[in-house]
């Protein structure tokens, strides 16, 4: 779980344009394109199903396939990071039930007036339980020897599209003000800075900080849905929340900016293998 400059390998981006490119083993990109579709069949058939059961138009099946194309297409870039496996793996099988999970929450964003309370809880839960696999893949993959780039850059991407939904449907819910979206902004902000300042494409070394600044920002996003969280607790809650997530952003854009200053940064542009800080 990564939120914030990415640490421990060179893709400093949610899509990791500047990951190293290698050829994905044919096996492999089979294995992908099956999860893939099993978990589109997955996502919709059960977004038709829990549509029908809480009488919601079919808007929310719609939206919640839309959610999942952003992860089939997350899920379809980088695939040569994972070699030389030629297969999909549990970690990876675990962040796309992941996935699954935030495309249907990612649905009630545009029936959010249709739900009841308990299905406003039962989001929430949803959302604390993908929270709570997030750790899970990384052991996963670790422990069955099958980490790679491709699984880190995924993980970071579906923390990435998590966090903007949770962020939308915490403004659309009347909880917490526009601002809130800065919150699912920060990422793809920083990575667009950078194809301007390249020195923010420079690796970092790890950081629990930003571990634990990720699971603030989903924790407070997934409460603020709750009916009993109300503003303006809510909105203080998402605004501590924002100001974690600043100060994580500034402490590492500072240190890359520091460290840039020692070496040439038009270099990062085409290094991919920057150096490691202890």
């Amino acid at each position: 779980m990564t939120y914030g400059p990415a640490d421990g390998h060179p893709a400093n981006s949610p899509l990791g344009e500047h990951a190293p490119h290698r050829q994905a083993p044919p096996g492999l990109a089979v294995s992908v394109a099956a999860h893939t579709l099993a978990g589109g069949l997955a996502t919709g058939s059960i977004a038709v199903a829990l549509g029908q059961g809480a009488g919601l138009t079919l808007v929310y099946p719609a939206t919640a396939l839309g959610c999942y194309a952003i992860f089939a297409i997350l899920l379809a870039l980088h695939v040569g990071g994972h070699a030389p496996h030629d297969r999909f793996g549990a970690a990876n099988q675990v962040t796309l039930f992941r996935g699954v999970i935030a495309s249907l929450i990612g649905g009630t964003i545009p029936v959010l007036d249709q739900l009841t309370a308990e299905a406003l809880w039962v989001a929430s839960l949803a959302a604390l339980l993908a929270l709570a696999l997030d750790g899970i893949d990384g052991w996963l993959a670790r422990k069955t020897r099958m980490a790679s780039l491709y699984g880190k850059l995924l993980d970071m991407n579906f923390d990435t599209v998590l966090m903007g939904i949770l962020a939308v449907i915490a403004w659309q819910g009347g909880k917490v003000g526009v601002w809130v979206l800065a919150i699912g902004l920060a990422r793809p902000i920083f990575v667009a800075v950078g194809w301007i300042w390249p020195i923010l494409r420079a690796e970092l070394p790890f950081s629990q900080r930003r571990r634990v600044i990720c699971v603030v920002q989903i924790a407070v996003l997934l409460v603020c849905p709750i009916p009993v969280v109300e503003p303006p607790l809510s909105s203080l809650a998402a605004a501590a929340a924002l100001g974690l997530l600043l100060f994580s952003f500034a402490v590492d854009t500072l240190w890359l900016v520091r460290s840039g200053a020692e070496r040439d940064p038009g270099a990062n542009q085409s290094r991919t293998d920057i150096r490691r800080v202890p």
